[in-house]
């Protein structure tokens, strides 16, 4: 047996994988609202609670994100208001991620609501994908110099091997979770962060033209690339490899926005 279908066969009792509360971290700064809104929109687009799926109660939420359960209430009502939340009122209530998310471009408006932006000038294109390429090479030459456990490594290939396995209408969910599980690797919060951040504008962008079948079979191929170089600890392959992945993608961008 091979070192793919000896990961292979650890995954199918892999160990859970990247926390639905990694970005649910202590907000800084005087806008606790916004930011509010854009750590849940952050778990919710990427993939780190599935659709359906329950929230943390607001007061839990209030600890986690250091703020007052007022700011929690209000951030998961504008929320709610524009499709990705579901709150439920009664003995079995609770505030949920929507069984269908929205996937168009939003920003917070200086009122408070959410607002849809659709358009994309060629400067904001190519800050955003020469961001994404420092900071996500970088953190896979990181994750593939660190000491990972077997549960790290099993999480990693699950993430993997459900990415691949993903249906279409899952798989920039999915795929979002795997880029930011590579990121978690790396033990850097502020380096999750801003992947997150980094991922939330990709996917803006990404969501603008359909998925391709060909790019979608490539990138797997890519994923695999990646991920067995992180988990055989080799950091230039490793780097390379996600630089040569993210290039794919910031062709399809460039060649349809552009």
């Amino acid at each position: 047996m091979d070192a793919f279908e000896v990961l292979l066969a650890e995954a199918e009792s892999a160990a859970p994988l990247v926390s639905s509360s990694l970005l649910l971290t202590r907000i800084r700064g005087g806008n606790a609202y916004e930011q509010t809104v854009e750590r849940l929109l952050q778990t919710i687009r990427l993939g780190l609670v599935h659709p359906g799926e329950q929230l943390p109660p607001e007061r839990e939420l209030a600890t986690m994100l250091d703020v007052s359960r007022d700011t929690v209430r209000d951030a998961t009502s504008s929320l709610a208001d524009a499709g990705y939340l579901v709150i439920r009122r009664g003995r079995y209530g609770g505030t949920f991620v929507s069984e269908v998310i929205p996937t168009g471009p939003v920003m917070i408006g200086r009122d408070g609501d959410l607002i849809n932006r659709q358009t994309f000038t060629k400067e904001e294109i190519v800050d955003v994908l020469t961001y994404r390429a420092v900071l996500e090479s970088g953190a896979a030459y990181q994750a593939a110099s660190a000491e990972l456990s077997g549960e790290l490594r099993d999480a990693l290939y699950q993430a993997h091997i459900d990415t691949k396995q993903a249906l279409p209408d899952d798989y920039r969910r999915l795929d979002s979770r795997l880029h930011l599980l590579i990121a978690e690797l790396t033990r850097s919060n502020s380096l999750v962060n801003q992947i997150a951040q980094s991922r939330m504008k990709v996917n803006e962008l990404l969501n603008e033209f359909p998925l391709l079948a060909p790019n979608v079979a490539h990138s797997n191929e890519q994923h695999e690339e990646i991920v067995m170089a992180i988990l055989t600890g080799q950091p230039e392959k490793a780097s390379a490899a996600m630089l040569a992945h993210l290039e794919g993608s910031a062709s399809l961008i460039r060649g349809f926005l552009a």
